[in-house]
């Protein structure tokens, strides 16, 4: 009897155990949540320096390239208001915000787990930056996340899973500068964690600089997009621009180039480095998107299931 007694108690205090982990996990969901959408409610009412203000960062920039695109039209043809335009304007708040008040809780859930094994930010520091200028920080920073999101993008391409939800992001027909965050949230699982070990290799580093990183890239994403006619003369082998990413997008490509090319987020020089830069001419005017791309369905929430459905067919 008091065996039984004993286990009874012994199961109902690894219960109370879980149950209680539980509730932990939970609240470290919720509470992050919770203060990322207070962030975001801060960049909206202006709440936050101009130099961090993330949301109307992206609607200034936006306003800007979209402007420029208006007055030098590198596809004359193409309507100011193209296919997708309102579309991809959704998908540019909903992933820079939305998704990110969403999946926040559950990216400081993994943090709070690899701190129960010891890891934190310094355990795979390779590089301190801490006593190097703040401009060089910056730099190595830049090019070091630029490097692995290249990296991420090439393996978006060449591996079947990681394609089925990429293709949300190849289904744009008329190139634009909001075509820039036209891609499914799944992305950013991909990209998060290769871009935190960039951050965990570079000790030292000041986040409250990264900010300058941040607006940077998101100009140059909008640009290499825009209907613009762009390619920064002698820097286009190491800028992406407008006429090197129009190629990346292009329906057909020749049978070497099959898992596609100039995969550079703001950086072309890797393309170049590492033989996947084509760039045949610069008219603008070719066919965009992938073969199949006829089934991609035409409203967010469709292309949002895209993936998952795709998955579940190639799985049955």
């Amino acid at each position: 009897m008091k065996e039984k007694w004993f286990g009874s108690c012994l199961v109902s205090l690894s219960l109370f155990y879980e149950w209680f982990k539980l509730l932990e996990y939970v609240e470290i969901i919720s509470n992050t949540a919770l203060g990322t959408a207070q962030c975001v409610w801060r960049n909206i009412t202006f709440d936050v320096p101009w130099s961090q203000n993330y949301f109307w960062g992206l609607t200034i920039i936006s306003l800007l390239v979209w402007t420029a695109e208006m007055v030098w039209p590198w596809r004359k043809e193409q309507a100011k208001f193209r296919e997708g335009f309102w579309l991809d304007a959704g998908y540019m708040y909903v992933n820079f915000f939305v998704f990110s008040i969403a999946i926040s809780g559950f990216y400081q859930l993994i943090n709070h787990g690899f701190r129960q094994f010891g890891i934190n930010e310094k355990s795979l520091t390779l590089v301190e930056l801490s006593q190097w200028h703040p401009v060089i920080q910056l730099i190595v920073f830049f090019v070091t996340l630029d490097f692995l999101q290249w990296f991420t993008h090439k393996m978006l391409h060449r591996i079947p899973l990681l394609w089925r939800f990429h293709q949300v992001h190849h289904s744009i027909k008329d190139m634009g500068f909001a075509g820039h965050l036209r891609y499914h949230p799944m992305e950013n699982i991909f990209y998060k964690p290769l871009k935190t070990l960039g951050v965990m290799l570079l000790g030292g580093f000041e986040p409250q600089q990264a900010f300058m990183v941040h607006f940077f890239t998101i100009a140059i994403g909008h640009l290499n997009h825009a209907n613009i006619k762009l390619d920064y003369g002698a820097l286009r082998y190491v800028l992406n621009n407008p006429v090197m990413h129009l190629y990346h997008h292009a329906y057909a490509l020749p049978a070497q180039h099959r898992y596609g090319v100039n995969f550079g987020i703001s950086l072309s020089l890797w393309d170049y480095l590492f033989k996947s830069a084509y760039i045949p001419e610069k008219n603008g005017d070719i066919a965009l998107g992938y073969r199949g791309d006829n089934r991609m369905p035409n409203g967010m929430l469709g292309q949002l299931l895209h993936g998952f459905s795709a998955a579940k067919r190639k799985g049955s």
